[in-house]
């Protein structure tokens, strides 16, 4: 009889703790294969990144600076916030767990809108706390009234995303303010804005115009989509005094690395050629989304780098078709697939397949408004 092997005690709550899934990266092959899972840029980093990043790795050798005080500094002039109001972490997903961490302990709640950013269940379990996730409406949009009567004694965090991931749907000027309005003032209301760069609806609130005067709201963005530095991790929230000191407490010592410190400088600093990308990609996700809904697919109104299409218990059968075709996007089983829009060959992809799935499954509409079979 073998002995079982001892093994260190684990937390106990690492057992419900979900797996965080990765964007499927492009198969290697002859043909032309593009990934539009992950909601990454297609463009290469903007001009004088590489420059900057790879003047600042001749000094690999020594730590970066940990208080990140030059990116600091451009932020809170760009944005105009006190440098005091700005932490920085390992993307805006590394500030999100900070926060939590900050403000939960075990058995606390955390409310967020479900389907959203999958990380939410991830940083909101590890820490102990516990998710209550509300369901999002027919629309795909986040039901505030909703979110804000489930709030209770044990409520230390709410998280909005928006625009949303996977849905690319908006939480709207008036009902933002008409939540914060019913959440007391000791629970901290976090904007995950990872897309802001990306959205043109007028009635879309700015998270930074809406924390000025409300302290218990956060504002989280990132340098991984819009400026194309997604394997550079690096984000930051902005929020005032008293929670961006808690930020600085939780965040991991040295976690923004100077190679990522100065790609982000010299990306604040090329705003020009970034609203130019911006634009290309807001142009191309206007011509796929306007494509998609000719071929009869109910696609919501997207306000991020990506469509998002419900396809129910279909969801991993069109994952499978795209991949075939040469293009990979992101499925999530039993409920939609989420597509990055990419360079405009790999979009066209994407339609071409998503016009014979429709076709295969018959004409007319679902009772849900999908192609026939949807339902």
């Amino acid at each position: 009889m073998t002995n079982a092997i001892p093994v260190p005690r684990l937390r106990t709550a690492l057992r419900t703790v979900p797996a965080y899934r990765a964007g499927k990266p492009a198969a290697s092959s002859d043909a032309p294969t593009y990934k539009l899972s992950s909601n990454e840029n297609p463009y290469p980093p903007l001009p004088g990144v590489l420059e900057a990043a790879t003047a600042a790795a001749a000094s690999l050798n020594r730590y970066p600076d940990v208080a990140c005080a030059g990116l600091v500094a451009e932020l809170a002039k760009q944005l105009a916030v006190p440098e005091a109001h700005i932490a920085t972490g390992t993307g805006s997903v590394g500030v999100a767990q900070q926060l939590i961490q900050a403000v939960a302990d075990p058995g606390d709640e955390v409310i967020y809108a479900w389907r959203s950013f999958e990380a939410y269940p991830i940083i909101t379990r590890i820490n102990g706390a516990v998710p209550v996730e509300i369901p999002l409406t027919h629309g795909e949009t986040h039901d505030l009234d909703a979110m804000a009567g489930a709030v209770t004694d044990r409520t230390r965090a709410i998280i909005i995303c928006n625009p949303n991931n996977p849905t690319g749907t908006i939480v709207r000027q008036e009902g933002l303010e008409r939540l914060l309005d019913r959440v007391p003032d000791d629970i901290l209301v976090v904007l995950d804005e990872a897309y802001r760069e990306f959205v043109r609806d007028t009635d879309a609130p700015d998270g930074i115009r809406m924390y000025r005067d409300r302290p218990n709201v956060a504002v989280l963005r990132t340098f991984s989509k819009a400026y194309g530095l997604a394997g550079m991790r690096v984000g930051f929230a902005v929020a005032h005094t008293p929670v961006a000191a808690a930020l600085r407490q939780t965040a991991v010592p040295f976690g923004v690395s100077q190679v990522a410190q100065q790609a982000a400088i010299a990306s604040l600093q090329a705003s020009q050629e970034l609203l130019a990308r911006v634009d290309a990609l807001v142009s191309e996700r206007a011509r796929v989304r306007t494509a998609l809904i000719a071929q009869g697919w109910p696609v919501p109104e997207t306000q991020g780098n990506f469509v998002w299409l419900r396809l129910g218990h279909h969801a991993a059968a069109f994952a499978h078709a795209c991949e075939r075709s040469g293009v990979v996007v992101r499925s999530f089983a039993d409920e939609g697939v989420r597509a990055t829009i990419g360079e405009p060959p790999a979009n066209d992809i994407l339609l071409e397949v998503a016009a014979r799935f429709s076709t295969s499954l018959g004409p007319g509409p679902s009772p849900d408004g999908a192609p026939a079979g949807l339902a």
